[in-house]
Formats: C-alpha cells, sequence, structure tokens
C-alpha cells in the first residue's frame, strides 16, 4: 500500500527555476493547459492532473487554458465537451475566455507540417501499416523507409492532394524525418499526419488528414503561449519529439514539458475503454452510477469538490508510479463531511418502538444540534411521541455478552435528545420475529447526555417519531470491484467485479425535515454514515437517498 505523504513538489522547483532573474521564463506569467479527449466523461485520474495544470496556475498567478484534444475525428462528442466543463467548473476552476479546441489549430498543422518538408526534415511516405510496423527495426536494427529521400518537391505535390482527397485512407503518411537509428522509438521519423476519410464533429468533412498527437500538441501550446505543458509519464519518452517539433517549425514560444506519474487507486478500473464498457453493457447505470470513478459519479454519490481537491492535493505529484488506497479518497470526504454536514436521524432497518406509559395522542418536540462541532450551527426541534422507529439492531430478544442496547429488562439507554427508557418486553409474529419492541420511559429524564447526572449504562440510540417522518430509499455502496487490482495485465476486470457493491434498502424511516432535501446537500445520518440526496431519482415524493460514505474507518493516512 502506497504511503500518504506530502512532499515538495517537483513541478514547482522547476517553476521556481524557470521563473527565477536569469531562468527562460523569467518575466513572463506562468501559463499551463488542461488538454481532455472530448470522448468520455472526466474520472479521477484526470482529476489529479485537471488539478496540477489549473492549481499551478493558480499557485503562481498564472493563466490555465482549457483545451479540447479533438484531433481523432471517430471518438468526439458535444455532450462529454459540456460535461468535462461542468466537472471543471464544479471543481472550482475556470478558464476564463480560453477556452479551445485542437482542431483550431488544424490550418496552422497544415503550414508548419509544410514548412518541415520545405526544410527536408518531413516526407510523405507510402509504407503500408503493415510494413511499418515490419521495417520499424529493434534496439539492434535501425528502421527502413525506402521513401525518406524522396525529393522535397514531389513530398509537397503528395502531401497537397493528400489534403485534397485524392487517396484512400492508409495510402500515405507524411513523416519526420529525424533518426531511423534512435534508441527512442517514438524519434524514428514518427507519422505526423495520416489519411482519414472521416466526418470531424466540428470541422465537418472540410480535412481528410488529420496531425497525430505527438505533431499537434506541441504546436497548439507553443501558439498559445504555454510556458509550462505538464503530462502524466507515459508522454516522458514523447518529449524529445515535442521539443524536436517545437524547434524545427517557426512557432512563437518554446513551451517545457514536464511529466508526472497518473494516479492509481485501488478497487479501481481508470481505462475509459473499460469505462465504457461497463456503461455498455449494463454493469452500472450509467456514467454517473455513483460506484463509477467519473466526477459525475462521484458527485452524484455525495463527494465534494473539497474533498476531492483535499485527496488530489494530499497524494503529491510523484515521479513514479504508485497506487493509492481508496479508502484515503473516502478518509478525505469523511473527513470534510465532519465538519460541513448536518447531523439527521434516519433509521435504514426499522423496527417500532412502543413507549407504553407515554401518553397516547400526546406529541412534543425535542432539541438535537446540526452539528456539535460546529455549535454556531445551532439546534433544531424534532417532534417525539409514543411510537417510534428505531434500526432492528438496537434490539436483541437475548442479549449476546457486553451488548448495551435494548433488550428485556436490560440497563436504560437514552434516546438521543430526548428521554431514558428501559425495555420491558416486545412482541412476535408467527414466524418468531420482531415486530415491535416495548418499553418505558422516566419523564424526569428529558435532555442531555444524560441531563439528571444519573449515570446511564446503555447506549444512545438514534430514532425517528413514527407520528411524523417519512418513507425513503437508500442505497449503499461498496467497491464495485473485489479484487484490488482488476486492472492488472492479463486479468478479466468483468470478473473481478463485486456483486455486493450496491444494497437498495426500502421502507427507510428519516425526519419529516428531509422531505424537501435536495442534492447537493449532505447529511449525517446519525451512527450509520453520511448520505446525500441522489440527484436524479430523489423527489419529495419519493426521497432516494445515496451512502457517501461509512462513518468510521480504519484507515489512517500514513499507514
Amino acid at each position: 500500500m502506497a504511503e500518504i505523504t506530502e512532499s515538495k513538489n517537483f513541478i514547482h522547483a522547476f517553476i521556481d527555476e524557470d521563473i527565477a532573474e536569469g531562468g527562460r521564463y523569467a518575466g513572463q506569467t506562468v501559463h499551463t493547459r488542461f488538454p481532455p479527449e472530448p470522448n468520455g466523461y472526466l474520472h479521477i485520474g484526470h482529476c489529479k492532473a485537471l488539478i496540477i495544470d489549473f492549481g499551478t496556475a493558480e499557485k503562481y498567478g498564472g493563466l490555465c487554458n482549457l483545451r479540447m484534444d479533438d484531433t481523432n475525428p471517430t471518438k468526439e462528442d458535444v455532450e462529454f465537451v459540456e460535461a468535462i466543463k461542468e466537472d471543471i467548473h464544479w471543481l472550482g476552476f475556470d478558464w476564463g475566455d480560453r477556452f479551445y479546441y485542437g482542431s483550431d489549430y488544424f490550418e496552422k498543422d497544415y503550414e508548419y507540417a509544410v514548412e518541415l518538408i520545405q526544410k527536408g526534415l518531413a516526407y510523405v511516405c507510402e509504407l503500408t501499416p503493415e510494413q511499418f510496423k515490419e521495417y520499424r527495426g529493434d534496439l539492434n536494427t535501425p528502421a527502413i523507409s525506402p521513401y525518406r529521400d524522396r525529393p522535397i518537391a514531389e513530398s509537397l505535390d503528395l502531401f497537397r492532394r493528400m489534403r485534397d482527397g485524392e487517396f484512400e485512407d492508409n495510402r500515405y503518411t507524411l513523416r519526420a524525418k529525424i533518426d531511423l537509428a534512435s534508441g527512442n522509438f517514438n524519434m524514428r521519423d514518427p507519422v505526423i499526419y495520416r489519411i482519414r476519410h472521416m466526418h470531424h464533429h466540428r470541422q465537418g468533412d472540410k480535412w481528410c488528414i488529420y496531425p497525430m498527437y505527438d505533431f499537434a500538441h506541441p504546436i497548439q501550446d507553443a501558439l498559445e503561449g504555454i510556458t509550462h505543458s505538464l503530462c502524466s509519464l507515459e508522454f516522458e519518452n514523447h518529449r524529445p519529439l515535442y521539443n524536436w517539433v517545437v524547434e524545427n517549425v517557426s512557432v512563437p514560444h518554446h513551451p517545457r514539458q514536464i511529466e508526472f506519474a497518473r494516479l492509481g487507486i485501488d478497487h479501481t478500473v481508470l481505462s475509459k475503454r473499460k469505462l465504457r464498457a461497463l456503461v455498455e453493457n449494463g454493469y452500472v447505470s450509467g456514467w454517473d452510477d455513483p460506484r463509477m470513478p467519473t466526477l459525475c459519479g462521484l458527485r452524484r454519490r455525495g463527494y465534494t469538490p473539497a474533498s476531492i481537491r483535499n485527496f488530489c492535493e494530499r497524494v503529491g505529484v510523484a515521479k513514479s508510479p504508485n497506487t493509492i488506497p481508496y479508502a484515503f479518497l473516502e478518509f478525505c470526504l469523511r473527513e470534510d463531511l465532519n465538519e460541513t454536514a448536518q447531523r439527521v436521524m434516519a433509521v435504514l432497518k426499522p423496527v417500532k418502538l412502543t413507549i407504553t406509559n407515554y401518553p397516547e395522542g400526546k406529541s412534543e418536540l425535542v432539541t438535537v444540534e446540526n452539528n456539535p462541532n460546529h455549535p454556531e450551527d445551532g439546534t433544531r426541534e424534532v417532534s417525539f411521541s409514543r411510537n417510534l422507529w428505531i434500526e432492528a439492531d438496537d434490539f436483541l430478544a437475548e442479549p449476546i455478552p457486553k451488548y448495551k442496547r435494548l433488550y428485556p429488562n436490560g440497563p436504560e439507554c437514552r434516546l438521543k435528545g430526548a428521554y431514558l427508557i428501559q425495555c420491558t418486553g416486545c412482541v412476535t409474529d408467527e414466524n418468531g420475529n420482531v415486530t415491535e419492541v416495548l418499553a418505558t420511559y422516566d419523564p424526569e429524564s428529558r435532555g442531555g447526555d444524560p441531563a439528571d447526572g444519573r449515570k446511564v449504562k446503555g447506549a444512545t440510540i438514534h430514532w425517528v417519531d413514527a407520528e411524523n417522518c417519512c418513507d425513503a430509499e437508500v442505497r449503499q455502496y461498496e467497491n464495485l470491484f473485489d479484487d484490488p487490482d482488476p486492472d492488472a495485465s492479463g486479468k478479466d476486470f468483468l470478473s473481478c467485479l463485486n456483486p455486493h457493491s450496491l444494497e437498495v434498502l426500502t421502507g427507510c424511516k428519516v425526519e419529516a425535515a428531509l422531505r424537501e432535501a435536495k442534492a447537493p446537500a449532505s447529511y449525517q445520518f446519525m451512527r450509520l454514515g453520511y448520505f446525500c440526496p441522489d440527484s436524479k431519482d430523489c423527489t419529495p415524493d419519493h426521497l432516494v437517498f445515496n451512502r457517501s460514505v461509512s462513518l468510521k474507518d480504519s484507515f489512517k493516512p500514513g499507514k
């Protein structure tokens, strides 16, 4: 298990050097960008990159652009674009008027490709995909391209005709002329343009040739004045190509690429392909299913922007890949909700409690705190009567050792904010199931814990007034996968699904005040956990609450 520590951010150390007197960006505004592909919803892994990009700009009083990487015409969707914007705003970041699409630069990409051909630094190649693999070479054998010395004029003509749609897919590619013997295979004359006769979601049918990401991305960064291009570690071996592009075309700026390790979380998959399979094959209810690691799923489950930002910041920025316990993400949420969530009473597995010596027809109000961590949040009054609902687990007909809740002739227990009671018996059905718990109360014991100074051996029990409450559906979530590493090579991740990742409880009882509960409110159901109204299914006529996180956990940061 990875240790959770707060360490010096090496990215900030590099930037400090760059903007210091004499540094490569001395006197310039730090400028970053977040370039997601609009082919899916953002997940917690993207969130780390997002927070690094926007957070770094925020730290240095700089700027961060939002740029949709839509260079691939087969994957983009406006639904994902809007979802990405919503998620970024939800986390508390903004890009101002600096919103771009990679496809905005297609014309400039083409011009710079022509410039490389004119300089003798790019050529049109007609190797088939199969030949390309065959001639790629290995660590001891250089790659081969019979077309490397094609005359500049001929490559210029062919490239223009490629753009004009004269050739079918894969007939030609444009390759950068770098080093066929390089130990870095990304530098072995990489393809920088390919033919794809496909409709583009923004450019329509204007283009049938599309730039490769490794060529387009550094140009986009340079044209936007990006100083620091922060990206995940998978692009470390691509950095020499990134630098080669900006050094060999006449772009106005030369950004610096810095890589960091991706975020890995146990019991989770972060592959877009695998997440899509979960959605399309019905293993989850959608991209926003509360078990999904997508930001929309986490938001629906009740995660707060503060908890996610705190999680990413405390995980820190590393150079080496590591896997963080999902329990730490839950710890950060629990920590936030403990400070902010209102305390309410709810009973998930109800059994009726009748206080036999409480007057029939009588009702009164008792006072409970909204949040004991913040006395300034005040108190509220809840109704109390002869008939209540309590948790079935708070009663045993035959007590076990050290059981301190209700059982016949057992110790006095306190009803939260109300009276001391003592169990006198129970009512069962023909199958022996308890249908009603009977108790008496001490009318002089109303108040605190305890108000009258008596020592109470029994527990304090939460309850809901049966005469003034609402029914609710409660969805309790666990990890979607019961295998800590479902994403491991060679595993069928679908075989790792947790069959108990969702438990739906109906007939739950909650305070009447929750009738108007709406997302994104969060509540601590006393003694049970933190819950939120479901943002899609909860209505005043059909209350639905999602368990965001359990009340306690043994996880400790650094352990």
